[in-house]
């Protein structure tokens, strides 16, 4: 009966957000074997950084200058045209087609954006200094009206408004009933591009860096990707080069970086027969979003908690066996950013079949936004197909590169945090009994981001 439901879930007609799966061939794979494969991989690499020299360990997170950057200032014209583009975005929203397949605003928010820029943001390079809708508005009200900020951005304040607002974000994708319904995200969208410039005029800059929950997610990836800027030249090296390089973060944005972690691993967990089951649902008769908001909201809320206590524990426990002064909020601090590449490898695995179907719709919907027949994008006649969904060869490659994603994340992770520790204690023994305990979380984290992976899904 599981697969016959499963199979009944990959002919039927998805809607936006409806994560598409695989997963009545992925229950055929040998999962285990593959999860075991992925663990062992992360738990040698653990091992083989505690025999291999310091120097070589710092040297891989050596940037590869590529050429010498000319600075053309024109990252405000490309700001403001992003803002026309969302803006453009949520009148059609307001105004077009109610289903959230053809209209553009939901398949642009949430499969463009949200998949696709933040994973490229994260892989490839800081994009977001050229596609903020934020910057280039505020930068052209200030010129025109020649007003400065009107306050002062309270420091007690610190990462506080960010987290919150990211929080509310998180609570939309995963609790909301209906968080693809162009109108009501027009308003949200709408509203909420609004409410940031108003910070923006009334705090200056630092409302984006402190406040601005999309900001500091985007720099926070910016900062494990490829690409980036060494003195007057583009960079290039492994992912964290650019952590390696700078000072320790502070407290606000290390809790919101393990909050981008307890988050995304929650969003996998909540589809799960076993989470459905807790609930006591039968996940093959789902009775809607509505009939669990509280019970993903508390879950949301327990998993974040969860995750901080585990890393920080952790943490404590490599202080303690490294026989170390460092403060623990010092030591969570420097080693937090080491979490970011497993908060990336798992989005791009969780969401990467759902981008490959709802990204058709997506380029569908731009060839057609007013769904008037246009074909703006010369696409003729243009079917959406999940036929990689209904062959074993192309499931087994589906699921291998979402395995592969997060055993990558896991890895950068633990050569990063193996670095940071370098940097800090400058002894090579001491560096790695820091990091067992944090080694050993990684690994079971990976098993846990596989699991995840291969679990049956209810919803």
């Amino acid at each position: 009966m599981r697969y016959i439901f499963l199979f009944l879930l990959l002919i039927a007609p998805g809607s936006a957000l409806a994560h598409a799966s695989e997963q009545g061939f992925v229950l055929l794979l040998p999962t285990n074997a593959y999860i075991a494969a992925g663990v062992a991989t992360v738990a040698l690499t653990v091992l083989l950084l505690a025999r291999v020299p310091a120097r070589a360990a710092l040297g891989i997170f050596r940037p590869l200058l590529l050429c010498r950057r000319h600075g053309l200032p024109l990252h405000h014209v490309s700001s403001c045209t992003a803002a026309l583009v969302l803006g453009a975005l949520i009148w059609i929203g307001l105004t077009g087609s109610r289903d959230p397949l053809t209209n553009p605003l939901p398949l642009f928010v949430w499969t463009v954006w949200w998949i696709g820029l933040v994973a490229l943001q994260g892989a490839i390079g800081d994009h977001w200094r050229w596609t903020n809708p934020w910057t280039g508005p505020a930068a052209v009200l200030s010129h025109v009206t020649e007003m400065r900020p009107l306050f002062r951005y309270p420091v007690f304040l610190g990462y506080g408004p960010g987290i919150a607002i990211f929080f509310s974000f998180a609570l939309l994708l995963l609790a909301d009933p209906a968080p693809a319904d162009p109108a009501r995200l027009a308003l949200f969208a709408g509203g909420y591009w609004y409410a940031t410039l108003l910070g923006v005029v009334l705090f200056g800059p630092r409302w984006l860096i402190r406040a601005e929950a999309l900001t500091i997610l985007m720099r926070s990836y910016a900062s494990v990707s490829m690409l980036g800027r060494k003195g007057q030249h583009l960079a290039a090296g492994l992912p964290g080069w650019k952590i390696m390089a700078r000072p320790r973060t502070s407290l606000g944005l290390a809790l919101f970086m393990l909050i981008l972690l307890g988050t995304g691993s929650f969003d996998g967990l909540n589809e799960t027969f076993w989470w459905l089951g807790k609930l006591g649902l039968n996940p093959l008769e789902f009775p809607g979003r509505s009939a669990v908001v509280t019970p993903t909201i508390l879950g949301l809320i327990a998993a974040n908690i969860a995750l901080v206590v585990v890393f920080g524990t952790s943490i404590w426990l490599g202080l303690v066996v490294a026989r170390s002064n460092m403060g623990l909020t010092l030591a969570f601090c420097l080693f937090a950013p080491s979490i970011l590449p497993i908060a990336l490898g798992y989005h791009v695995a969780h969401y990467l079949t759902s981008f490959m179907v709802d990204g058709q719709y997506a380029l569908k919907a731009a060839s057609d936004p007013m769904t008037t027949g246009a074909d703006l994008l010369g696409l003729g006649q243009f079917y959406v197909t999940t036929g990689f969904f209904n062959t074993p060869g192309t499931v087994r490659t589906i699921w291998l590169t979402q395995a592969g994603a997060v055993v990558a994340g896991h890895v950068i992770a633990i050569l990063l945090a193996h670095g940071l520790a370098l940097k800090a204690f400058g002894d090579h023994r001491r560096a790695a009994l820091s990091q067992a305990p944090l080694a050993a979380f990684m690994v079971l984290y990976t098993f846990f981001g596989l699991w995840l992976l291969a679990s049956p899904r209810g919803l």
